[in-house]
């Protein structure tokens, strides 16, 4: 379904973008849909982002804030945006609409016949009674993509659960194998479960709207934020480490080959991994440690992996006498896996990312041109298409007008009166 009011960016200097043309409306909040319909953004698709007329996007006004007075937790100024809203929404359209009340759900009805994509990320059950479920907007449109995306998937008897990443994470058995072996179970820092699910519910639509070109037909896609989780996290034999007689939390080990680690350096440390006995070989005579490659223990991957603290100790006791600069030299020319650990200051500061644009400073709309904090950039680069994040953030609302008197062709008196009503 060709959008009539999406203008294109393909210029002299760039190339037309991927999803050109291609309609998505986004019901959903908070991270995991929104990270979807971002990338579906950002590869050039126009997204009309859908909130309630009177709560609107939760993220709005959530801390923390970026204004004409920086950064904070607190509100300081009408201006101040929650800066996760400044993150996911960049080149987004706004409307608002009140799906409960009849004229909301048959405006929605308007939109649908117009789309070719609707993210939803509600609680399991909720769009059956807002009569908004894939079968009721498939009567209105057969070629709709209908992308719901949820804790446990629309089916299994945990499918009604409320979920956020902490408690997918927990589930999932993710937090049992993060963190120190003598701790207690941890999250990964970021919100991994949210993004991995918007990841791959992207994926999924591309592969519908493909599906679909050869067929003329829509479809229904059920994004698990457990299952997505889980389809990575099972890449390692987890359910057999006790027969190995391994710990499930190896900290920053792995469980199939040694060393694989980080270290202290003497101004810093290092991530080191020797993945192969070509590695290893060339790793200890770096060391100086050409004896060992004498010792039958320390030849054998699989002592290596059950020994991994003799292992380390080796490791250890060079590398904490060298600079991170010098290790990283020295392991780079033998071609053996390295890097530094960076802090996020050293993030922001790495040459690599800015290269490739991948940290861009968002936008607020009341301050076009203050640089924000830094979002990240788009991750994937096509040869023929440009696929890039648009800084530009929608107010709430900003685009009622041109979605519903361009779009859905009502008069500027239909929509005044459902503005009055607070159906929009």
């Amino acid at each position: 379904m060709i959008s009539e009011t999406t203008p294109s960016i393909a210029s002299a200097d760039r190339k037309p973008p991927i999803l050109r043309g291609v309609r998505v409306l986004d019901l959903s909040r908070f991270l995991s849909g929104p990270q979807a319909t971002l990338f579906l953004a950002g590869m050039g698709a126009e997204v009309i982002k859908i909130d309630e007329p009177k709560g609107g996007d939760p993220t709005f006004t959530a801390p923390p804030y970026f204004g004409p007075r920086g950064v904070a937790f607190e509100r300081r100024t009408s201006e101040d945006l929650g800066i996760a809203y400044l993150k996911r929404t960049r080149g987004k359209k706004s409307i608002s609409l009140d799906l409960k009340k009849p004229e909301g759900h048959e405006l929605l009805l308007k939109l649908v016949r117009e789309a070719d994509v609707l993210v939803e990320n509600f609680k399991v059950g909720v769009t059956a009674r807002l009569k908004i479920d894939y079968d009721s907007l498939r009567a209105v449109n057969p070629r709709l993509i209908y992308c719901s995306i949820t804790g446990y998937g629309a089916t299994g008897p945990e499918r009604h659960r409320k979920a956020f990443d902490l408690m997918v994470q927990a589930a999932t058995g993710m937090m049992s194998i993060t963190g120190d072996p003598a701790g207690q179970p941890s999250k990964t820092g970021a919100s991994l479960s949210d993004g991995i699910a918007g990841t791959f519910a992207m994926a999924g639509i591309l592969g519908a709207l493909y599906q679909r070109h050869e067929t003329g037909v829509g479809q229904f896609i059920d994004v698990s934020m457990a299952d997505c989780l889980l389809s990575l996290i099972f890449d390692e034999p987890f359910e057999c480490y006790g027969d190995l007689g391994l710990a499930h939390r190896q900290g920053n080990r792995i469980a199939r080959f040694s060393p694989f680690n980080t270290y202290r350096a003497a101004d810093g440390a290092v991530a080191i991994g020797a993945g192969t006995t070509t590695d290893w070989t060339k790793l200890l005579e770096i060391m100086g440690r050409q004896d060992l490659l004498k010792s039958a223990e320390f030849m054998n991957p699989g002592w290596r992996i059950e020994n991994n603290d003799q292992v380390d100790a080796v490791v250890g006791q060079w590398a904490e006498c060298m600079p991170v600069d010098e290790i990283i030299s020295r392991l780079d020319e033998a071609d053996i896996t390295c890097g530094p650990i960076r802090t996020i200051d050293d993030v922001v500061s790495w040459d690599q990312l800015r290269a490739r644009d991948m940290l861009q400073p968002v936008r607020n709309p009341h301050l076009p041109s203050a640089a924000g904090p830094l979002a990240a950039g788009f991750p994937l680069k096509f040869s023929e298409a440009d696929a890039v994040h648009d800084p530009r953030v929608p107010m709430p609302r900003e685009h009622n007008t041109e979605i519903y008197e361009g779009l859905l062709r009502l008069s500027k008196q239909e929509v005044a009166g459902l503005s009055k009503t607070g159906i929009v």
